[in-house]
Parts: structure tokens; C-alpha cells; sequence
């Protein structure tokens, strides 16, 4: 089902120049966008695709809005992409396919779990003794909750996620492994997405914990016991250790790595493939990624490296020794 331009800017916003009946069938990139689809640009190192794209009609800022102009259609909005998220909303809502049973008959969901009237729970899920979700939450299929775990309202759990399996907590004794029951739970607040095949485990004592408008990519781990603040964000293939805490607004990006009994504080930014191995309190973007390099150059480079803290110490001396000469020679 096609939009009509002026449906859009009346549902969005935006200020439109050009055909408000012309007809949208698809979103799509500034690279691929034919006449009947709609495209944006947010990143200005992309503007150089804008005037060569054959989009029926693209989303800018006013920073591309005489290079827009130049080429046809376009609506004009301080944030493309943004706008452009609120669409994907708009369009998903337009073309969605009627729903079908709320619960569907596949899943296994105890007697004494509570469960919404207008929560969604998809095929072969299982939410066990004393889980409680909340409303307008959707577990798509294969979703697990524990039992007495908590989902708070509108939250999106993809395929394969287990919430509440045992934390790794282990006592060593005489070359054995003693486990240590898990006793807490999972709680997790409203508006929160949970990529595919992400675990989070119960904790030990106290639970662990996920607050509101947190966003987990797939194959996340967060151990027991963790704490995530309002709002943060977390890409793929990243984990967190036990019982570390990360503030608000922060963002891991993928393969990220936080190491247990940590604190992180709000507005913490780290890169891609960072282990972070000492609390940070102060908000900012810190990385710790080795470059890339060919490999015989990185071989020579990381045995660099273990020699230097020898090298400080040779220099530091040198450096006492010379001090010790100066005076000498005053």
C-alpha cells in the first residue's frame, strides 16, 4: 500500500517541497531509490550520492536543502534520521499484516505467571513460575523467561532470548567446582528491545537489572547481577561481567567487553572491540583496540610493547643519571 507524500509530512512533520500527491511504495537507500521511493540523507559525507540519486523524494536538513532542490522532491527536517525512524514506524504500522493469536498455542506459559491482556507471546516461548510481562510487550519465538523474572510494558524481545538462566557463580574446592545456587532474578523496565539470542542472567542475591529504554543488540551476555541505566545501548557480540554497573546513556559498541564489578559512568562511550578493565568515572569515548596491522609488523609491534615497561625504567634512570651529572657540574 503506497503513501501519499502530504499523508506523510501530515503524520511527521516536515516542511514538503514538491508533489504532495505524488505516491511512495517503498523506502529505500539514496543509492537504490527509484521514482516511486523515499530516501534521506543525515551524514553530509553522503551528499555526493544526493544529486546523483533517483529518488522520488529524498529527507534533509536544511544544511543539503539547495543540493535537494537542485535534484527534486525532497522534505525538510532538522534531524533526517530521526524523521526518517519515525517513518519506518509509520510505514510498518500502515503495512502491517492483521495479528494473529495473542498467545500462540505453542507456548508453555506456568499457571502462576502473569501475563498482560495485551502482551503478545510468539511460537514455543516459555515464561515460567511467577514471571510477570507487562503491557504491550511482545516476546517474538523462542523467548525464554525464568522463573520470577519481570518485563516491564512495551518491550521487544527478538528470537532466542533466554532471560534468568543461572548466573556462572562457582566455588573452587580441592580442583572441583562447587556451584553457587543463583537466587535472584531478571527485572527489566519499560521500552526495552532485546536482540536475538541474547542472555541475561538471574542473580546471585540481588538481581540483576535493566533499566527503561534500554537497547541490546543480538548475542549480547550480561552477566548476573549487572546493572544497565536508563537509555544506554549495546551492539552486537558485546558482554558484561558480573555485578558491574553501567550508568545512563551509555553506549558499548559491538564485541565491547566489560569486565566484572565495574562502574561506568553516565555517558560512557566505548569502541568497537574495547575492554574496558577499570571503572570509569567520567563521561567521554574511550577505546582500547590495538591497530590493525599486517602481521609480521603487529608480531614485532606487540613484543615492543612487553618490553616496555623495562624501556620506561632504563629511561628513568638515564634520566636520574643525567640529573645527577647537571648538578655535579654546577
Amino acid at each position: 500500500m503506497a503513501l501519499q507524500l502530504a499523508a506523510i509530512v501530515d503524520a511527521l512533520g516536515g516542511e514538503l517541497h514538491g508533489d504532495p500527491a505524488r505516491s511512495i511504495e517503498r523506502l529505500a537507500s539514496l543509492q537504490s531509490a527509484g521514482g516511486n521511493e523515499l530516501s534521506f540523507l543525515s551524514n553530509p559525507k553522503f551528499q555526493k550520492d544526493l544529486s546523483a540519486s533517483q529518488a522520488g523524494c529524498v529527507i534533509v536538513s536544511p544544511a543539503a536543502r539547495e543540493a535537494a532542490a537542485a535534484r527534486g522532491d525532497f522534505i525538510l527536517t532538522p534531524d533526517p534520521y530521526l524523521y526518517f525512524a519515525r517513518l519506518t514506524q509509520l510505514w510498518k504500522a500502515r503495512h502491517a499484516p492483521p495479528k494473529g493469536e495473542r498467545i500462540h498455542p505453542s507456548a508453555v506459559i506456568h499457571p502462576d505467571a502473569q501475563i498482560d491482556a495485551t502482551a503478545e507471546i510468539g511460537p514455543l516461548c516459555v515464561v515460567e513460575r511467577g514471571a510477570r510481562i507487562g503491557a504491550g510487550t511482545v516476546l517474538k519465538s523462542n523467548v525464554t523467561v525464568s522463573e520470577g523474572c519481570s518485563i516491564g510494558a512495551r518491550c521487544l524481545l527478538h528470537p532466542g532470548v533466554v532471560i534468568g538462566a543461572d548466573g556462572f557463580g562457582l566455588a573452587p574446592h580441592q580442583g572441583a567446582w562447587i556451584k553457587i545456587e543463583q537466587l535472584g532474578a531478571v527485572r527489566i523496565g519499560d521500552d526495552v528491545e532485546i536482540g536475538a539470542n541474547t542472555c541475561i542472567d538471574r542473580g546471585a542475591l540481588d538481581d540483576t537489572i535493566i533499566e527503561d529504554g534500554v537497547k541490546l543488540d543480538n548475542l549480547i551476555q550480561i552477566g548476573h547481577n549487572v546493572r544497565i541505566g536508563r537509555n544506554t545501548a549495546m551492539a552486537g557480540c558485546s558482554a558484561v561481567a558480573g555485578s558491574a554497573v553501567i550508568g545512563a546513556n551509555c553506549t558499548i559498541a559491538g564485541a565491547g567487553m566489560v569486565l566484572g564489578h565495574l562502574t561506568l559512568a553516565d555517558g560512557v562511550h566505548v569502541s568497537a572491540a574495547s575492554l574496558v578493565t577499570r571503572s570509569i568515572h567520567k563521561p567521554g569515548q574511550y577505546t582500547g583496540v590495538f591497530p590493525i596491522d599486517e602481521n609480521a609488523a603487529w608480531e614485532k609491534n606487540a613484543a615492543t610493547l612487553r618490553h616496555l615497561h623495562s624501556l620506561r625504567e632504563r629511561i628513568k634512570a638515564l634520566e636520574k643519571g643525567l640529573s645527577q651529572d647537571d648538578k655535579k657540574t654546577s
